[in-house]
Protein backbone atom coordinates (compact mmCIF):
# COMPACT_ATOMS: atom_id res chain seq x y z
CA UNK A 1 0.00 0.00 0.00
CA UNK A 2 1.47 3.32 -1.08
CA UNK A 3 1.23 6.08 1.48
CA UNK A 4 2.90 9.19 2.87
CA UNK A 5 3.78 8.96 6.54
CA UNK A 6 4.38 12.17 8.48
CA UNK A 7 5.98 12.90 11.81
CA UNK A 8 7.52 15.75 13.74
CA UNK A 9 4.63 17.99 14.74
CA UNK A 10 4.05 19.20 18.26
CA UNK A 11 3.73 22.14 20.61
CA UNK A 12 6.35 24.86 20.61
CA UNK A 13 6.64 28.40 21.94
CA UNK A 14 6.75 31.36 19.59
CA UNK A 15 10.24 31.81 18.21
CA UNK A 16 10.99 28.12 18.45
CA UNK A 17 11.65 25.52 15.79
CA UNK A 18 10.20 22.24 14.58
CA UNK A 19 11.17 19.83 11.83
CA UNK A 20 8.56 17.86 9.94
CA UNK A 21 9.26 14.61 8.15
CA UNK A 22 7.35 12.83 5.42
CA UNK A 23 8.34 9.52 3.88
CA UNK A 24 6.76 7.73 0.93
CA UNK A 25 6.32 4.03 1.58
CA UNK A 26 5.10 1.08 -0.46
CA UNK A 27 6.01 0.02 -3.96
CA UNK A 28 6.82 3.16 -5.93
CA UNK A 29 9.01 3.87 -8.92
CA UNK A 30 10.01 7.38 -7.95
CA UNK A 31 8.81 10.65 -6.52
CA UNK A 32 8.06 13.82 -8.44
CA UNK A 33 7.13 17.09 -6.73
CA UNK A 34 6.53 17.00 -2.98
CA UNK A 35 5.17 19.67 -0.75
CA UNK A 36 3.71 20.74 2.55
CA UNK A 37 0.29 22.28 3.00
CA UNK A 38 -1.42 23.49 6.13
CA UNK A 39 -4.94 24.08 7.28
CA UNK A 40 -5.87 26.20 10.26
CA UNK A 41 -9.31 25.97 11.89
CA UNK A 42 -11.90 27.73 9.77
CA UNK A 43 -9.48 28.33 6.92
CA UNK A 44 -8.77 26.69 3.60
CA UNK A 45 -5.81 24.43 3.08
CA UNK A 46 -2.89 26.42 1.72
CA UNK A 47 0.47 25.62 0.18
CA UNK A 48 3.39 26.20 2.52
CA UNK A 49 6.30 24.99 0.39
CA UNK A 50 7.05 22.62 -2.46
CA UNK A 51 10.13 21.06 -4.01
CA UNK A 52 10.57 19.44 -7.39
CA UNK A 53 12.55 16.30 -8.07
CA UNK A 54 15.45 18.48 -9.23
CA UNK A 55 15.38 20.54 -6.05
CA UNK A 56 13.62 23.72 -7.14
CA UNK A 57 11.65 25.20 -4.28
CA UNK A 58 8.62 27.42 -3.84
CA UNK A 59 7.41 29.06 -0.63
CA UNK A 60 4.36 30.90 0.56
CA UNK A 61 5.21 34.53 1.24
CA UNK A 62 4.23 34.10 4.89
CA UNK A 63 7.00 31.56 5.52
CA UNK A 64 9.82 32.82 3.31
CA UNK A 65 13.03 33.20 5.24
CA UNK A 66 11.73 31.10 8.14
CA UNK A 67 10.91 27.69 6.64
CA UNK A 68 13.12 25.47 4.52
CA UNK A 69 11.94 22.51 2.49
CA UNK A 70 14.37 19.80 1.47
CA UNK A 71 14.29 16.22 0.28
CA UNK A 72 16.30 13.03 0.20
CA UNK A 73 15.52 11.26 -3.05
CA UNK A 74 17.28 8.08 -1.97
CA UNK A 75 14.92 7.82 1.00
CA UNK A 76 11.81 9.20 -0.78
CA UNK A 77 11.56 11.68 2.09
CA UNK A 78 10.76 15.38 2.31
CA UNK A 79 11.49 17.63 5.28
CA UNK A 80 10.22 20.97 6.46
CA UNK A 81 12.46 22.89 8.83
CA UNK A 82 10.41 25.56 10.56
CA UNK A 83 12.23 28.32 12.44
CA UNK A 84 11.05 31.50 14.13
CA UNK A 85 7.61 30.01 14.51
CA UNK A 86 4.66 32.31 15.10
CA UNK A 87 1.25 31.61 16.61
CA UNK A 88 -0.27 32.11 13.16
CA UNK A 89 1.69 29.07 11.96
CA UNK A 90 -0.58 26.92 14.10
CA UNK A 91 -2.33 24.42 11.83
CA UNK A 92 -2.50 20.82 10.73
CA UNK A 93 0.33 20.29 8.28
CA UNK A 94 -0.17 17.84 5.41
CA UNK A 95 2.47 16.28 3.23
CA UNK A 96 1.65 15.98 -0.44
CA UNK A 97 3.47 14.04 -3.11
CA UNK A 98 3.25 13.06 -6.74
CA UNK A 99 4.40 9.45 -6.75
CA UNK A 100 5.18 7.15 -9.64
CA UNK A 101 3.07 4.05 -9.00
CA UNK A 102 4.35 2.60 -12.27
CA UNK A 103 7.33 3.73 -14.32
CA UNK A 104 5.12 6.22 -16.15
CA UNK A 105 1.99 6.74 -13.98
CA UNK A 106 1.87 9.58 -11.47
CA UNK A 107 -0.64 9.66 -8.64
CA UNK A 108 -1.25 12.32 -6.04
CA UNK A 109 -1.09 11.34 -2.37
CA UNK A 110 -1.71 13.10 0.93
CA UNK A 111 -0.34 12.32 4.34
CA UNK A 112 -2.58 11.97 7.38
CA UNK A 113 -1.62 15.36 8.77
CA UNK A 114 0.39 16.40 11.79
CA UNK A 115 -0.59 19.10 14.27
CA UNK A 116 1.70 22.06 14.81
CA UNK A 117 0.75 24.37 17.67
CA UNK A 118 2.69 27.55 18.42
CA UNK A 119 1.96 29.21 21.73
CA UNK A 120 2.45 32.93 22.32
Amino acid sequence: QVQLVESGGGLVQAGGSLRLYCAASGTIFGVNTMGWYRQAPGKQRELVASITSSGSTNYADSVKGRFTISRDNAKNTVYLQMNSLKPEDTAVYYCNGLLYITSYTLKNYWGQGTQVTVSS
